[in-house]
């Protein structure tokens, strides 16, 4: 049954144009290279960093570029561009300390030095692994690392207040895009 309503919905995608982040007058180059030794840019994402309930949850190894000097907080934002929503989905929202240049295997939860998480679209804190209809065809999962020219305070706990506090204060940003379909 779920296979099928994916499939109906197959040509139903939220896409990149109406993604929040679209929308948050984000214009800063893409001066940072986002990368993983779990999957290259455009491939397909292991099978342990899909979410609860289809893979293990357990977050891909990233790495990035140095952010420029003047930067005071990374925003790590997840989305998936294919669901069959109005908007792409949230599903991980982490604030980092901007001396840090990677995340190991693992460690996008709540507990790790040098993070904070903001609840996605999906309502938890910590990494939301890919979990697509089954059926629906290949979803496109976007890493964006975003530098920051002053922290976010501690009192900003929503997606819609993060974006709007990051509007006009992004210096710089990357992105590396992951696939993953369940058949």
């Amino acid at each position: 049954m779920t296979r099928a309503v994916g499939r109906l919905l197959r040509n139903v995608r939220a896409g990149e144009r109406r993604s929040p982040l679209a929308g948050a007058g984000i214009t800063a180059p893409y001066d940072i290279s986002v990368t993983s030794t779990a999957f290259s840019d455009g491939g397909v994402m292991p099978a342990s960093s899909a979410g609860k309930g289809v893979g293990e949850n357990v977050s891909p190894q990233l790495r990035w570029t140095a952010p420029p000097p003047e930067t005071r907080q990374l925003v790590l934002i997840i989305d998936d561009v294919d669901v069959p929503l109005p908007r792409p989905l949230l599903h991980t929202i982490a604030l980092i300390e901007p001396r840090m240049q990677d995340v190991d295997t693992g460690a996008l939860q709540p507990g790790t030095a040098g993070m904070r998480f903001i609840p996605g679209g999906l309502g938890h804190r910590g990494y939301a692994g890919p979990r697509p209809i089954p059926g629906h065809g290949p979803h496109h999962y976007r890493f964006h690392v975003l530098a920051l020219d002053e922290p976010i305070p501690d009192h900003i706990s929503t997606a819609k207040g993060l974006l709007k506090q990051m509007a006009g204060h992004v210096l710089a940003r990357g992105v590396l895009t992951g696939t993953y379909e369940r058949p």
